[in-house]
């Protein structure tokens, strides 16, 4: 039986990891679940999956928290500091979920641990790329991708070599707004912005998928993980999210990885691997889609992909500088203080007005992060006040 801590839990990744080692209960025996404010999701959660502990990011919550598992046995626990020494207990195998940079710390107390990390969190990985490979090779910790397109390029690379690879190719379904022209989207609202066309995900990663900043992030994270060098690795429009990604070698084979556009799958291999195991998702019926297409990518009316090979380009902090003031600005945006094409604009000025130190420690990450906000929210002052 394999020991699970999820943190993340009441996301809609952590949901789908609970959904799926439910259907396997004599597999899988959870220790440890997370989530960040809400109470009735974790409480219920935990008793369901008969977890060890449930831990409450917002400390606010820990009454709250305590009185819905009092009677369970369940034990309670809240704030920062208790996810990192949950992280760090030393489970089987770890989806790291939380979204953001703050699940940063936790993911790397996770790796030092040296179980498996299932890593769905690729905000920690774009700050602290560098940093958490070395974890993960000193522990000697596994991490597997769950994103699609990594997990897909993950399936793509067995029994091959980076060293025979030509081409990775990041598919991207384009988002909502994927043949709107720049002034279209000038008036772009949270709304519209949420309404991913094929995945159902959390409205931060859906207003990232909507500005293709979201796809810039794993460009950058498909660096770390796969480092083949930023030349070889190429992102292209596929709107049926059909193809999550592909491997070209240099015999000009490629192969692609397939599927439904469920977030089941990819966490299924990430949570049996190195077997398989059976999803309640559905097959594909390729006969029933008729055609898969294809398109360049656009940097002029989507920006932030051009940000983001940027900042791979640099290196150092700057990865975690734009990571930072792209969740702010996606926030403000989210709650109606900017608008859609404001989210780009604030992050390239916070990123030409501010640099950090290359990071040489998780402080350093969290250091020109916190920098970078405050950075943005003065751009941000400045644009609303205009």
């Amino acid at each position: 039986m394999r020991t699970v801590s999820i943190f993340g839990a009441t996301g809609s990744v952590g949901m789908s990891t609970l959904d799926l080692i439910q259907r396997e209960p004599d597999a899988y025996q959870v220790v440890a679940l997370t989530a960040n404010s809400d109470v009735e999701g974790l409480a219920q959660a935990a008793k369901a999956t008969g977890a060890q502990i449930a831990v409450i990011g917002d400390p606010a919550r820990y009454d709250a928290l305590k009185a819905a598992l009092a009677g369970s046995g369940v034990e309670a626990a809240a704030g920062e500091e208790a996810l990192v020494d949950v992280a760090g207990s030393g489970a089987d195998w770890t989806m790291a979920s939380i979204v953001g940079c703050a699940g940063l710390r936790p993911t790397m107390a996770a790796l030092k641990a040296g179980g498996t990390v299932a890593l769905a969190n690729k905000e920690s990985l774009v700050s602290a790329g560098g940093l958490m490979m070395e974890a993960a090779r000193a522990s000697g910790a596994t991490l597997l991708p769950v994103d699609s397109e990594h997990n897909a390029i993950f399936q793509c690379l067995a029994g091959g070599t980076l060293d025979d690879v030509a081409r990775i190719i990041l598919t991207a379904s384009g988002g909502p707004f994927r043949t709107r022209s720049r002034a279209e989207m000038a008036d772009i609202t949270p709304q519209q912005a949420v309404a991913h066309p094929n995945w159902s995900m959390g409205a931060k990663i859906s207003v990232d998928s909507a500005t293709m900043m979201n796809k810039g992030l794993e460009f950058i994270e498909a660096a770390y993980l796969f480092p083949v060098g930023l030349d070889r690795i190429e992102i292209l429009v596929h709107p049926q999210s059909v193809i999550h990604s592909m491997v070209e070698y240099r015999d000009r084979s490629t192969l692609a990885q397939l599927g439904s556009p469920d977030m089941r799958i990819p966490i299924a291999h990430a949570l049996a691997w190195p077997r398989r195991i059976a999803t309640p998702c559905q097959p594909l019926d390729l006969a029933r889609i008729g055609r898969l297409d294809f398109e360049a990518p656009d940097p002029d009316r989507f920006p932030a992909l051009r940000l983001a090979r940027q900042a791979a380009e640099a290196g150092g902090a700057v990865p975690a500088i734009l990571n930072a003031a792209n969740e702010v600005a996606v926030a403000a945006f989210l709650a109606g203080r900017v608008r859609f094409l404001d989210i780009a604009m604030i992050v390239e000025e916070v990123l030409t007005r501010y640099s950090a130190p290359a990071p040489h420690a998780i402080a350093d990450v969290l250091a020109a992060d916190a920098a970078a906000r405050v950075m943005a929210g003065q751009v941000m002052e400045r644009l609303t006040a205009c």
